[in-house]
């Protein structure tokens, strides 16, 4: 099937696969334990919702959550069903996260940094820019303390959140302008979410948040004038490529982009304890499975857009990007003193930085200096 514009926002079918998933047998003072605590494990039936900030069939990142709720249905034997709701179609995308603190759904899918408004510190758990890469937040979370923090911050708005997907780094954006000095983000109105935005706004440019399915048509009104989205796959099924001349690299706002899986806390303990435990598998292999979607997906799209006489792909210039770097640096330092969680997430995340850069640094650096085309 070729894949336009259109049935790209409004009607990709995605085939899932269900992993398999074998039910441990509990002993007879386990079972006693299940009953005095609730969690008996039982046949009863949990239909759930679950609405996401990504437009209806949208590949990769929609697509994960019907894969998702497919794996718990077949691992459940039924038990647990979850129906994915895309952006708009149950609550407007970005209010999903206030739909499942409700418990208007159970279930949400989308991005930290979406709810910077009424949690600020939530964005270091989806990206900082020039920060670390998939694989790096990937192991911040689970290996080193984030995941922890990232779960005492949200039990005050009654949710629980699950690492669900990585970008992997992103491209710099698309512009009809050329960037040839950090005066030419003054007075560029450009769709960019996060700490990202306010670094744009201290460089003399306007950040502009819209859901995914109004960007192309922001772009194509003047709405706003550049967007960053996510990388040449998703980028070129949208068509920028068709209204934009300049796909700039790297992306320094978004270097690894943890995507998140939130569930209302009140349903979650409610369900028996091997329910709640095949969610945490099966968003444990989303969590690998859209990161390893886009690597491959990107890498052959990026062939596609180059290919486009129209497009020209710039790097940034070295001037600009330590500008932006410079600004970073202030911008946090002026978060942080006002935010004393944010400030205690910060630190954790740099200190791990710090680390996986040295590491990184003596090992990956040198391989891939030395790789001749």
């Amino acid at each position: 099937m070729k894949w336009s514009r259109k049935n790209f926002v409004k009607g990709i079918a995605i085939s899932t696969i269900a992993a398999p998933f074998a039910i441990r047998v509990l002993s007879g003072e386990s079972v006693a334990q299940e009953q005095a605590t609730g969690n008996l494990i039982s046949d009863k039936q949990y239909q759930w919702k679950m609405v996401t900030t990504w437009p209806p069939n949208f590949p990769i990142l929609e697509a994960a959550c019907d894969r998702f709720s497919d794996m718990l249905r077949k691992m459940s034997s039924g038990r647990l069903d979850i129906r994915v709701y895309g952006g708009g179609a149950l609550v407007p995308a970005l209010e999903c996260f206030d739909a499942v603190r409700s418990g208007a759904a159970e279930m949400a899918s989308g991005a930290a940094y979406y709810w910077a408004g009424k949690v600020p510190a939530a964005q270091f758990f989806a990206t900082v820019p020039f920060g670390m890469n998939a694989q790096q937040m990937n192991t911040w979370l689970t290996s080193s303390g984030g995941l922890t923090l990232w779960r005492d911050l949200y039990a005050d708005f009654n949710l629980i959140p699950f690492a669900f997907g990585n970008t992997g780094v992103q491209m710099g954006g698309w512009f009809n302008r050329e960037i040839n000095s950090i005066a030419d983000f003054k007075g560029l109105k450009m769709r960019m979410p996060g700490l990202g935005g306010k670094v744009l706004a201290r460089a003399g440019g306007t950040p502009v948040l819209l859901a995914g399915s109004e960007i192309y048509t922001g772009l194509e009104r003047g709405v706003i004038d550049a967007t960053e989205w996510i990388g040449p796959f998703h980028d070129y099924q949208i068509g920028f490529h068709q209204i934009a001349k300049y796909y700039y690299t790297p992306g320094w706002h978004e270097p690894g982009t943890v995507l998140e899986l939130i569930v209302n806390k009140k349903a979650y303990e409610a369900l028996p304890v091997d329910l709640q435990e095949m969610i945490r598998v099966a968003s444990d292999a989303i969590n690998h499975w859209v990161l390893l979607e886009l690597e491959a997906k990107n890498a052959e799209y990026l062939a596609r857009i180059k290919q486009e006489k129209e497009v020209e792909i710039r790097q940034f210039p070295s001037e600009v990007l330590a500008q932006l770097q410079d600004y970073t640096r202030d911008i946090l330092a002026e978060f942080t003193a006002q935010d004393a969680y944010a400030k205690k997430v910060y630190d954790s995340l740099m200190t791990y930085r710090k680390q996986a850069i040295g590491w990184s640094a003596l090992t990956e650096k040198v391989f891939y200096n030395d790789i001749q085309g």
